[in-house]
């Protein structure tokens, strides 16, 4: 027995030994591992990137691209230039800068997929190819970018799996190179930030409908029209804030094509920042474009808002076309559904073979007098009727 444990054992190591001879270091000359392993990637290539122009990431086939703009920042393609993120941009590009390579791994294409390192064109792959390009559309890096690996200790450097696109040989890479090749997660996602206190005026039109707020003190309320129902005060001070941490899900350029105009608003602010919301209708959700004036002391606040917000039209919630526009209706309390009926509800009678509820008689229920009791028999205390 202690002979066939210890065969299963050696077995086992022999395995264990072989695999991690396979997908370690036995696929990659001695002499390559020895040079390139503990060193960066790509030595000197914090100068070269001076000259980038275009950054692309290739993930199944399709294809993001980030474009320098003529103003030095860096904006989305197919997003008709849109801003990015700065600081994800340099932070990913920082990481390439400082990518170091730490051990080989398998050098066979076939396992190129349980690191992430496959084809990047392929329809279900996991990898994202990161281009780096000049200004004549020469690259200055490319890297095909994988898995990361889970580190669960603390104050360890984060790893990466990596590939160059000319070469089987992959790699375990330490650094904290992070690639995105969906658009809107390098969006600057916050449109503005006008806080509800500031807010004096709103005047919005939905249609034929126009509704009139006004700041009384420290709350705001419809003025006019001066004949209304009830105010629900959660949707007045909804409409207070329409315009407080607000961020957008998606953006297009005015020239680009919207639905019907559904309304429009103006939102005046205490010390004379005048924002206009003019919002139309989507497939789903709502879209609007914002104009910004402002003298005296909102001067400097409307000009860096109209430089961010001119141009563009940015894409919403559903939920938010209540805050922008508003109708009456909107901000109406609803009737208490409960409170307007008759009165409490009468309880349904029971149905025949139906168990009767602990402690209630079935002459109680009504319509039990007419129809016996739970289980459809008559009334105990009905008399037998005798046939003649």
């Amino acid at each position: 027995m202690r002979t066939r444990t210890l065969t299963i054992l050696i077995a086992c190591g022999v395995v264990a030994l072989a695999g991690g001879w396979y997908f370690g270091t036995a696929t990659t000359p001695r002499e390559h591992v020895a040079v390139d392993a503990g060193k960066l990637m790509f030595p000197n290539l914090a100068p070269r990137l001076q000259q980038a122009a275009k950054i692309e990431v290739v993930h199944q086939a399709k294809t993001m691209e980030i474009d320098k703009r003529p103003d030095g920042g860096w904006g989305l393609a197919d997003r008709a230039g849109y801003p990015v993120q700065e600081p994800k941009l340099r932070g990913m590009l920082t990481a390439l800068t400082e990518l170091r390579l730490v051990e080989p791994r398998t050098s066979d294409p076939a396992q190129f997929a349980r690191l992430g390192v496959e084809n990047p064109d392929a329809p279900n792959s996991n990898s994202n190819l990161l281009r780096v390009l000049d200004g004549a559309g020469k690259p200055i890096v490319s890297v095909i970018v994988g898995h990361r690996r889970v580190r669960t200790q603390g104050n360890v450097p984060d790893q990466v799996y990596v590939r160059r696109p000319d070469d089987d040989q992959t790699w375990l890479a330490e650094g904290s190179l992070q690639v995105d090749a969906e658009p809107t997660l390098w969006f600057d996602r916050d449109v503005m930030n006008i806080d509800h206190a500031r807010i004096a005026k709103v005047v919005a039109r939905h249609g034929e409908d126009t509704v009139t707020l006004d700041r009384a003190g420290n709350e705001v309320t419809v003025s006019q029209p001066t004949e209304h129902g009830k105010l629900d005060e959660y949707r007045v001070e909804d409409v207070s804030r329409a315009l407080e941490l607000l961020s957008f899900q998606d953006v297009q350029p005015d020239s680009a094509k919207v639905g019907a105009e559904i309304g429009q608003s103006v939102f005046t602010t205490t010390d004379g920042l005048v924002l206009t919301a003019t919002v139309f209708q989507g497939d789903k959700d709502i879209w609007a474009r914002f104009t910004v004036a402002g003298d005296g002391a909102a001067k400097a606040e409307a000009d860096r808002l109209r430089t961010r917000l001119a141009g563009w039209t940015f894409q919403f919630g559903s939920w938010k076309e209540k805050a922008l526009v508003p109708r009456l209706a909107d901000l109406e309390a609803k009737p208490d559904t409960a409170a307007a009926g008759s009165g409490a509800a009468t309880p349904a009678a029971p149905q025949p073979g139906a168990p009767v509820p602990d402690g209630q008689h079935p002459a109680a229920t009504p319509g039990a007098a007419a129809s016996g009791n739970a289980d459809g028999a008559a009334p105990a205390a009905a008399p037998a009727t005798a046939k003649p």
